[in-house]
Parts: structure tokens; sequence; C-alpha cells
């Protein structure tokens, strides 16, 4: 796809929660992805990323079509978790994924949230460059994470 054809395209995100669908379908998509990334990693992964305590949960749509998803889940009484964050794989690399992102860290601010953390792995450097160019710092691997090699932990200052 190119960058006239991403501008010709009509997004718009959409706020739900982890019942929806399109968001389901996504998150299918987005674990197959990560099986074949975290290999032997990917049971240890997949206990933490449950939708049962997903209430606020962001779709993008290209033309009336889902192309990615992220939501947030309470992390503690000033900060939420990212969580699911996934565009499809034809389009990763076009920065859509940022809509997302600035979509999610408004959400969380009004809901009162002072701070957004989250976690991804080694195996994912495109990720970690994305979230590093968003003004995320990493921080020390929190819990699940603490003794897992793979994770590296993030943090951003809601303003």
């Amino acid at each position: 796809m190119t960058k006239n054809e991403l501008i010709n395209m009509n997004l718009k995100t959409k706020r739900t929660n982890s019942k929806d669908k399109d968001f389901i379908n996504l998150v299918k998509e987005l674990d197959a992805f990560l099986s074949v990334k975290n290999g032997e990693s990917d049971d240890f992964y997949s206990q933490f990323n449950g939708l049962e305590d997903l209430h606020q949960v962001i779709v993008l749509y290209a033309d009336e079509k889902p192309i990615g998803c992220g939501a947030i889940k309470k992390f503690d009484s000033t900060t939420v978790e990212v969580k699911r964050m996934y565009v499809r794989k034809k389009l990763q690399g076009k920065n859509l994924g940022v809509t997302i992102l600035t979509e999610l860290e408004i959400w969380a601010t009004e809901l009162g949230n002072e701070h957004c953390v989250l976690e991804t792995g080694t195996m994912l450097p495109e990720a970690i460059r994305f979230y590093e160019k968003h003004h995320y710092k990493r921080i020390p691997n929190y819990e699940p994470y603490v003794n897992a090699p793979e994770s590296v932990c993030f943090e951003k200052k809601l303003e």
C-alpha cells in the first residue's frame, strides 16, 4: 500500500470492549502472529493475554474494514496497561499504530489515569522502536514479567 493509498483511506476509530467481534477477530490474528514470534515462550505470554478484563478497546477501521486494535486495562490507581496492540500485517510499518495508541492514551487520561505501562518482547524490535519513538521510557520489568528475559517494559506519563 502506497502513501497515497493510505491518505485516501477513510480511517476511523471505535471505542468498544472485548466482546466486539472485530476486536476478537483481530486478536486471533495477533495471537497467531505472536505464536510464531514468541516460539517456545508463547505459552508463558499467552496466559497474560485474556480478554475478560479489557473494558476499554479501540478498533481502527480503514474504509469500514477493521485493520487494527488496542486496549487498556487498569494496572493501579493512576495507571493503565496497554494491551493487545496490533495492526494487520500488510499495513504494519505505515504508522497506523500511532492512531490506536493516541486514542488509548486519550481515553486513559479521560478516565483519570496519569501513566501508561506496557510490555513487549525482544523478538519484536519494531514494537520497541515504535514505543520509544512515541515517548515511552524503558522501566524495570513489572509483574508478571520480572523474570522474563525476553520482556521489555515501558512507561509513559500522560499529559
